[in-house]
């Protein structure tokens, strides 16, 4: 496999970061993420773009975001889960700030990138992951091809379970939408697929929503709608956790099933958090930080 190289970007240059005028404009603390630093991963599948917060010393934590996301799906759990932990959290390829792999479509082409990175980064030691939706399929696919990679693993509302629910009803953006027309189509998405509560929906998140996606470039999703995670567990040396919200629109009628379909992993916890929908760690992130500080002890 070819090197990667990791590049630590100067803390001025991290003040121009477009997350930090994002948190501006929201009540998110913006000095919460002052002491943040952000890592260029150079692979020879093109940039990815990591953020690092807490000591390095401290034990690694590496956050895998969802589908049409970007690091900022954890904006609300960095800092309390790096008060513990040494929290990487990546723009997956194809979104946020990272590149496109050459020829990729799905999560299955990100895979070897993925390792590259995490290879780079943590010269091959073992480190505790977390994977949202898409990143939870993500880390399992990592987790089947290179295993010895991570060293326990924690999914959030993962798809690839083969319980999807019936077709969500979302709305698509067109290039004669205004800003009021965009904003309204996300908080439309939101509520129907993200979200169990409207006091969720502030103006922040909107814009946050409609950046995340407007940099997705990896736009096919086969695999999230298979059974592909039930397969792949059997290649998983490592312990799992599982956290849903209760009311998670992608598994409707189907939640209880979720248990039963990771049985042939080491499954530790499985953990639904009430009245929180898809985005769980965002809706109710008090509540989800506790249980993750749980689990990582």
């Amino acid at each position: 496999m070819d090197e990667a190289s990791v590049v630590e970007v100067s803390m001025q240059e991290e003040m121009a970061w477009p997350a930090l005028s994002l948190l501006e404009a929201g009540d998110t603390r913006l000095e919460a993420f002052l002491g943040a630093t952000r890592l260029h991963c150079t692979t020879p599948m093109g940039l990815q773009v990591w953020h690092r917060f807490g000591s390095p010393l401290s034990t690694p934590l590496v956050l895998l975001h969802g589908g049409s996301g970007s690091w900022m799906h954890w904006l609300k759990n960095v800092v309390a889960l790096s008060r513990t932990n040494c929290v990487y959290a990546v723009d997956l390829p194809s979104m946020g700030d990272s590149d496109v792999p050459t020829g990729a479509m799905d999560a299955d082409d990100l895979t070897s990138s993925l390792e590259m990175g995490f290879r780079a980064l943590f010269k091959g030691e073992p480190v505790r992951v977390m994977g949202f939706s898409f990143g939870g399929l993500c880390a399992g696919l990592l987790g089947a091809s290179a295993p010895q990679l991570i060293s326990e693993l924690i999914l959030v509302g993962a798809p690839g379970m083969g319980l999807f629910g019936p077709q969500l009803k979302l709305r698509g953006l067109t290039p004669s939408m205004d800003e009021s027309q965009v904003l309204a189509v996300m908080k439309h998405n939101l509520k129907v697929m993200m979200v169990a509560d409207d006091v969720a929906l502030d103006e922040f998140t909107l814009h946050l929503q409609y950046k995340n996606i407007s940099r997705d470039r990896l736009r096919r999703r086969r695999l999230a709608r298979s059974d592909v995670m039930v397969q792949l567990q059997t290649a998983w040396t490592f312990p799992v956790h599982t956290i849903w919200g209760e009311l998670d629109a992608l598994y409707v009628g189907r939640l209880g099933e979720v248990r039963e379909k990771l049985n042939r992993c080491d499954l530790r916890t499985h953990t639904l958090i009430e009245g929180a929908g898809h985005w769980v760690m965002y809706e109710s992130a008090e509540t989800f930080n506790s249980h993750v500080q749980n689990i990582l002890k």
